[in-house]
């Protein structure tokens, strides 16, 4: 039987995305509903690293498993890195993602091009039940577009433009995504993490 591999995140867009990326694993992956548990922590951390730390080690405590957590947002140098850690909730706690979308383009209205560069970052905690942890991270470039395009993908996706593809990372599919995502960047770290864990 595959070992198990806690997902911290309670975001079906996100839970579908780390699924799929880690699928060469051969671990079984699960999420706290899977199990009954909430993914509930508060993200009270000052930074991505923080608030990763936070989920992996409450949860894999409370489940007794090897717990992956990730913290992840948009950073815009127009708006001195914000949304930042904040980029779930820049629009209040149960804002859709069209109304992150929509707020964050307001903020940047008569920005110029060259000065509406971002980045996507993603932090990467693994976390086992007695304490020990591991952490790794991932970046994707690019410029906030002047107006949404695009319907694959989920939360910022739409106004995130790729200069290198002249799309939106919500114009890319999925496997494209995945080839750029920092998502996907800071998960090829740390499936040499887990490898290194799992061998122990």
């Amino acid at each position: 039987m595959a070992s198990m591999l806690l997902v911290a995140t309670g975001n079906p867009g996100k839970l579908k995305e780390l699924k799929r990326l880690l699928l060469d694993t051969g671990l079984n992956i699960i999420s706290p509903a899977d199990i009954n548990m909430t993914a509930d922590i508060k993200e009270t951390g000052a930074t991505f690293e923080e608030n990763a730390r936070l989920k992996a080690v409450n949860l894999a405590r409370k489940s007794g498993l090897l717990t992956l957590a990730d913290d992840s947002g948009l950073e815009v140098d127009a708006l001195d890195g914000k949304p930042g850690v904040l980029s779930a909730r820049f629009a209040g706690k149960n804002a859709s993602d069209h109304q992150r979308n929509m707020l964050l383009l307001s903020r940047l209205k008569g920005v110029p091009e060259e000065r509406r560069t971002a980045r996507f970052r993603c932090v990467i905690a693994i976390a086992t039940p007695d304490g020990n942890l591991r952490m790794c991270s991932g970046s994707c470039e690019g410029i906030i577009a002047l107006q949404p395009a695009g319907e694959n993908n989920f939360g910022y996706d739409p106004v995130f433009f790729l200069p290198e593809l002249g799309k939106t990372m919500a114009q890319l599919s999925i496997e494209v995504k995945n080839k750029y995502s920092h998502r996907s960047k800071a998960i090829d770290a740390a499936k040499n993490i887990l490898h290194e864990m799992m061998s122990c």
